[in-house]
């Protein structure tokens, strides 16, 4: 059985992605920019997707999304 959705999300980082980027005055085009420097092939529209928690992240995404925030993967998938 596959599981498309947690919670009524398609990821459980797209929270704390938000809260992280804002609290370090960063822009979802800046985020998406940053990405792309990284190999990460993303636009802004999948970064806003990412934050509602409609889009699914893969591993590597979430690899390189907690290095440009300057995070762990932890803090990125914790729920408080």
């Amino acid at each position: 059985m596959k599981i498309y959705n947690f919670d009524g999300k398609k990821n459980i980082c797209g929270k704390k992605v938000r809260e992280i980027r804002k609290k370090n005055d960063i822009t979802q085009d800046e985020l998406a920019a940053r990405l792309q420097v990284e190999g990460v092939n993303i636009e802004r529209d999948s970064i806003s997707r990412l934050e509602k928690g409609t889009r699914f992240v893969a591993d590597y995404e979430l690899l390189i999304l907690a290095k440009v925030l300057g995070v762990t993967i932890d803090e990125l998938v914790s729920d408080d």
